[in-house]
């Protein structure tokens, strides 16, 4: 079941947005961006939005945004999920301008969206796509999520895919797997995924283990996150799978076996992972956990 879905609180959005850009931005790119915000708020032409979302980086700062964990608390009470902490500057001030139309008109907003994306180049379609959960009209996006989901471009996969709230409440159960499997199949770390555990689902666990199955047939190795998904579904059809992880010579296939098994809800999951004890005593503990395994073995790779 998807999570509930959420709305922006666009007014407060807007200003936040002007406040963070601000810290990082000279004063006469600052001037530059207000007069367009207001422009575009006052009912400019669409094409006036067009050209300043085309021209943001020419003068507003391509750095990362620079958010402390107060920002981030900000963001998500402005729209549960939010986390803009790999934004840029000009991706920020970008959002901004998008988010000024009006949106009195539905067909009208969506439509000028759709056109912006037509004819966006990789970068502006990556900034396009970390805003999907901003959007006014949400649900009218879903297509277009769904399409920046197949894009061969990394860097647009992942604005949708990465720290975006939209793929967990909107996509249906086949899109939201697809999306996982594809992250796996392109070395995209799985715990940057908004609501990955919210969305495990048996399908999803016997893809993801006939994917481990093919990689291993074919002399490969496969990411230690795969068996997060899998966990909750750890049936005996997945034990000597998880046991084959548990024995690997490789800390963080341990560890990943180990957290996966202690998410399952079967007996013989539990008899197995007994029967290693420094890892079942480091999860009872709490030293050992998803957040601690993507900090100290993912995030140091990805």
């Amino acid at each position: 079941m998807n999570p509930p879905r959420h709305q922006a609180d666009l007014p407060r959005v807007r200003e936040q947005l002007l406040t963070w850009i601000a810290r990082q931005a000279t004063e006469e790119a600052m001037q530059w961006l207000r007069t367009r915000h207001a422009e575009i708020a006052g009912g400019a032409p669409a094409s006036k939005c067009f050209l300043a979302f085309s021209g943001a980086p020419r003068r507003i700062p391509k750095e990362t945004l620079v958010l402390g964990k107060a920002d981030l608390q900000e963001a998500d009470a402005l729209r549960p999920g939010w986390n803009p902490s790999a934004w840029s500057v000009d991706e920020a001030a970008r959002a901004l301008l998008i988010l000024s139309f009006p949106a009195a008109d539905e067909n009208a907003y969506v439509g000028m969206v759709e056109q912006v994306f037509s004819t966006a180049d990789v970068r502006e379609s990556a900034a396009l796509y970390r805003m999907l959960p901003l959007y006014p009209f949400s649900e009218r996006f879903r297509a277009r999520a769904a399409e920046g989901i197949r894009s061969n471009m990394t860097s647009v996969f992942q604005a949708v895919a990465h720290r975006n709230p939209y793929p967990s409440e909107y996509f249906d159960e086949d899109a939201w797997n697809q999306m996982v499997l594809k992250a796996l199949f392109t070395d995209s770390v799985l715990y940057k995924v908004s609501g990955l555990d919210a969305r495990v689902n048996a399908p999803l666990a016997r893809m993801l283990v006939d994917y481990a199955h093919e990689r291993w047939a074919a002399g490969r190795t496969v990411s230690p996150e795969l068996w997060r998904p899998v966990g909750p579904f750890a049936t005996e059809g997945y034990l000597d799978d998880l046991e084959r992880a548990l024995t690997s010579d490789k800390e963080a296939e341990q560890e990943a076996a180990a957290l996966a098994l202690a998410d399952a809800n079967a007996p013989a999951a539990a008899e197995l992972l007994a029967g290693f004890p420094a890892l079942k005593q480091r999860i009872e503990s709490g030293a050992l956990n998803w957040e601690s395994f993507s900090r100290n073995r993912i995030r140091g790779s990805a």
